[in-house]
C-alpha cells in the first residue's frame, strides 16, 4: 500500500499537531515555546525563515525548522536548522531525510551553501543521522558557563 506524503509550509493550523509531536518525541511539553516559533516562523512571510511540515492525508507526521543567518562569530550567510522531528511512527519512510533535503534545497534556492545545526554529543541517534547526510564538524565549538 502506497502512502500519500507531502512536505509543505507550516501554517496556523498546524500548531496543535506540532505541539503534540513535539510532546511525543521529546517527553517534554512546551505550548508556549511552539506558539512563539509559529509567530517567528510561519504568521511572518520571510524568505529567510523555514518552517516545513511534513503530512500523510491531513496528520502532520514531522517538522523542519530552520533560517537563514550571518554573520554571527563572523560566518558569511548560511543555514541554520534547529528542529528536525518525525513521529516515531513514521521513522522508516525516510521523512527525516526527505525534511532536511526539502529544506535545505529551499535555502540554497535563496543563496546559501552551507547548512548547519548542532547535535548533542550524547545523541548518538541524531548525530548519525546529521553525519548521514552529509554533515561534518565545522569550524566552531560551543563554549558555555554555569551562572
Amino acid at each position: 500500500m502506497r502512502v500519500n506524503l507531502s512536505i509543505r509550509a507550516a501554517i496556523q493550523s498546524d500548531l496543535e499537531s506540532v505541539i503534540a509531536l513535539d510532546h511525543v518525541t521529546t517527553r517534554e511539553a512546551k505550548p508556549g515555546y511552539w506558539r512563539g516559533i509559529f509567530a517567528h516562523y510561519v504568521t511572518g512571510s520571510r524568505k529567510d525563515r523555514f518552517f516545513l511540515v511534513a503530512e500523510t492525508g491531513d496528520a502532520v507526521i514531522g517538522f523542519v525548522v530552520g533560517e537563514i543567518r550571518a554573520w554571527e562569530f563572523g560566518s558569511p550567510p548560511c543555514g541554520w536548522v534547529f528542529a528536525l522531528t518525525v513521529s516515531p511512527h513514521a521513522r522508516e519512510m525516510s521523512m527525516a531525510t526527505r525534511l532536511f533535503e526539502e529544506i535545505s534545497g529551499q535555502m540554497k534556492r535563496v543563496g546559501v551553501s552551507i547548512v548547519r545545526t548542532m547535535v548533542s554529543l550524547e545523541d548518538a541517534e541524531t548525530m548519525s543521522f546529521f553525519r548521514g547526510m552529509g554533515m561534518r564538524s565545522g569550524r566552531y565549538i560551543e563554549l558555555k558557563s554555569q551562572i
